[in-house]
């Protein structure tokens, strides 16, 4: 028996039926929202620049390809890395093939990986479109990556993935992944997405009523500071997404040791980088 406070997550279906076994899943809706709404901040971002929007559209499709793709990568560097021999072609593709084909829809992305992505796209984008400095228009994306995170966690949370450890049962926001087990849990997927507001309103606040959208890489590394403190902080209601990871590396498990270098990336361009002698 369940207790009354607690909310039971048991969704009727994963996704939306299409024909015969195919659906689109509410997680690969949710990167649509999260991918549509970063384009119409940006497009806000790009017209107050006086860019124009055939630039923008590149920088969506060179976005789209190196975020996703970062993603899925950084989860089987990260997480998976038996993939590469038990079902190598699945790390590309959406379906499974050990054991039989089947459709899976892409699973298992990685955010660190997709920052990671995010990066080397915007310096492919620059150096082949923008022809200016990777850290200008890291700058000005940052704002649509933090709002993309919030729905990517909601998409999580719709998996039942990346699940919280076990709750109190007397607490009310207590909830029970029917498609994992009983047990009460932390929402830890709505922990994050909940701190991810706070993100994107900060660095979008910033970026519109401050001078420091002015100093090249700040807001990147405010992006990078403020994302990756709210990841490290979540991952303590999370359980280990690894097997044995719980404690990786110095108490930390793999979500929290990863964001650490990203975290002091971002204090030094906050605070230490000097435009005129950077390289970026």
């Amino acid at each position: 028996m369940f207790s009354t406070l607690q909310v039971v997550w048991d969704p009727a279906s994963e996704g939306i039926p299409i024909f015969g076994n195919f659906k689109i899943h509410y997680y690969s809706l949710m990167w649509m929202v999260a991918f549509i709404l970063g384009w119409y901040v940006t497009r806000k971002i790009y017209r107050k620049e006086g860019q124009d929007d055939q630039k923008l559209d590149s920088l969506f499709m060179y976005a789209v390809v190196g975020i996703m793709l970062g993603a899925r990568l950084g989860h089987v560097f990260f997480y998976q890395i038996e993939l590469i021999r038990e079902d190598f072609f699945s790390i590309f593709l959406p379906f499974k093939f050990k054991g039989g084909i089947e459709f899976t829809g892409f699973q298992g992305l990685a955010s660190h990986g997709a920052a990671i992505g995010m990066i080397i796209s915007m310096y492919i984008y620059n150096k082949r479109i923008l022809k200016k400095s990777i850290l200008w228009i890291l700058d000005r994306v940052v704002p649509s990556i933090a709002l993309g995170a919030i729905f990517v966690r909601i998409g999580n949370f719709f998996n039942s993935e990346m699940i919280g450890k076990t709750a109190d049962a007397s607490l009310p926001w207590a909830i029970v992944f029917k498609k994992y087990d009983l047990t009460p849990r932390h929402p830890g997927q709505l922990y994050e997405a909940f701190g991810y507001i706070f993100v994107f309103l900060i660095i979008y606040f910033t970026y519109w009523k401050t001078k420091k959208s002015n100093q090249l890489g700040f807001l990147f590394g405010l992006f990078l500071v403020s994302l990756w403190t709210v990841r490290l902080f979540v991952e303590q209601f999370k359980i280990e997404q690894v097997a044995g990871r719980e404690d990786w590396i110095l108490g930390l498990n793999t979500g929290q040791a990863l964001s650490i270098p990203f975290i002091v990336i971002g204090l030094y361009f906050m605070f230490a980088y000097n435009p005129k002698k950077g390289i970026l």
